[in-house]
This record gives C-alpha cells, structure tokens and sequence, in this order.
C-alpha cells in the first residue's frame, strides 16, 4: 500500500503528490481572531485541527480553555472518501454527535481551518447549525477555503500557531472538495450570523471570520 510521509499509509481514492514542504504563513483572519479574545481570560475554545501542544501553549497563556478534534479526520472516518456517502442521513447523525456534543452556548470561538471545505451541502448545512448552537453569542469562527473555485482536488492542510499572527502549514494531500465556494455563497452559508468577513491570502485561500 502506498505510504505517506511518516508511514501513515494513503487513503484510497484520493491523490497523493508529493506534497509542498511545511511553511509559515501570516494569516489575517487568525489576527482578527486573536484580536477579538485578547482582552479577556477564562474562554471556551474549539479548534478542529486535531490537539496539538502549540495550541494548547499559545491559548492557555491568554488564559483560555481549549477543546481539540481533528474534522477532516473524522469526516473520512464517518464517511469514506466517497463524497456520495455524506448523503447518509444516519452517518450525518453520528458525525455531529462525534464532533459538536456540547450545550447550547458552550463556545467564546471556533477555529474550523480548512475542513468544512470537504463537506457536501447537506453536511454542511447541518454542521453550520450546529456551529450556531455551541456558540455564544458575540463568539468568532475563522475557517479557511481554496480560492480556486475551478479546481477538481484542493489541498488538506494541518495547522499550528506561530504567534497570534502566524500559522505553521502542512499539506496532508489532495482532495476533492465538497462543493463550489465563492464569497456569495459563503455568505448565504453563514446567514445566520451577525457578521461575515473575507481575507484573501497569496496562497489562494480565502480566510473566513464569522461573527456570531
């Protein structure tokens, strides 16, 4: 079976290039984001790129709380990687329990990264109501997505803080993503909200922050 750098052997279906070599990129919508927790101490933090210590380091000496699962691992895990499963209403079900199991008002922030690129709309229309429904009000989202809206596969990444500023960048392959997105439509994603912003980036991302 074909392996993955580090022996992680590689999903079937999907391409596997050799990938770029980690980078660290500035991110404007992780210094918005950051911006908006500063001041205060003691907040409830989701990140959804998997636990890691960077995180875990640069969150708790602001003096918040973070919880970690890492989305796009889960996705593939519930679903495959056969964008038709997620039309599987009872596998939709299980995902959301596995991942947003949490009261009503539970979270100050939450950092999506690139994972709700890789979801169908009905997976992520469900998600993004969820995300409404763990989240205080005034709580921030920033998510990632590809700009280039024509591409068949888009890159996965893994994140890590820098500083407040900056974010370590790990390509973990190819893959298709779920649907179209441009500005217009993320919009009417997030209708719920109260606020929605775009950064784009040098490295075709479109950075998300979402006020809720």
């Amino acid at each position: 079976m074909p392996q993955r750098d580090g022996g992680v052997p590689a999903a079937p279906g999907r391409s596997q290039p050799k990938v770029a070599a980690p980078s660290i990129r500035h991110s404007r919508g992780l210094e918005q984001f950051f911006l908006n927790i500063r001041d205060v101490v003691g907040l409830s933090i989701l990140d959804m790129a998997g636990l890691n210590q960077e995180n875990v380091n640069v969150l708790s000496a602001l003096g918040h709380k973070l919880y970690a699962s890492d989305l796009v691992r889960s996705i593939d895990d519930t679903f495959g990687y056969d964008l038709a499963e997620q039309n599987n209403a009872s596998r939709l079900e299980y995902f959301l329990q596995a991942n947003f199991n949490y009261l009503p008002d539970t979270f100050d922030g939450v950092i999506l990264w690139d994972a709700l690129q890789f979801m169908t709309p009905a997976v992520l229309a469900a998600t993004v109501d969820r995300l409404h429904m763990i989240m205080r009000p005034g709580g921030y989202l920033l998510a990632y997505f590809s700009a280039q809206e024509r591409l068949s596969e888009v890159p996965s990444h893994t994140f890590r803080f820098v500083d407040d500023k900056s974010i370590l960048v790990t390509e973990r392959g190819l893959r298709a993503p779920g649907q179209v997105f441009n500005n217009r439509n993320l919009e009417k994603t997030f209708a719920r909200f109260d606020s929605v912003k775009f950064f784009l980036t040098r490295e075709n991302l479109r950075e998300v922050i979402v006020r809720r």
